[in-house]
């Protein structure tokens, strides 16, 4: 049996909505949360469910998110306040944390798996 995706999606951008900070991103805003998280969470999305990091070219630079199952999960799209036109170019683990740092990454793997483990 398969298990479901779209509950462990749902429950993992919960988990990043509830983990996202100052210490996953110097780019945190508190009224924008999602704001500098897409590499580090590229990241961690790719470590709990596998697939895909793809990746598109902004004006602020390259935006990061995940194909899983082949469906595109953006969970940082929140960041932004126009449509992104995704070009899902092909990325990986190397070129995601480019955007991000060891002490970062650490902190939002560990803080989203102790969310998940409790069930928020």
């Amino acid at each position: 049996m398969k298990p479901n995706i779209k509950s462990e999606v749902d429950i993992l951008h919960q988990a990043f909505v509830k983990s996202w900070s100052i210490e996953s991103s110097s780019k945190w805003q508190h009224d924008n949360p999602a704001k500098g998280q897409c590499g580090v969470t590229a990241l961690v999305a790719n470590d709990k469910l596998g697939g895909e990091i793809k990746k598109t070219k902004l004006k602020e630079g390259w935006h990061f998110y995940n194909v899983l199952n082949g469906k595109r999960h953006d969970f940082t799209v929140s960041q932004f306040k126009e449509e992104i036109v995704y070009m899902d170019m092909p990325s990986n683990r190397e070129e995601a944390f480019a955007d991000t740092n060891t002490i970062q990454y650490d902190y939002l793997r560990n803080s989203v798996t102790n969310f998940m483990e409790i069930g928020g």
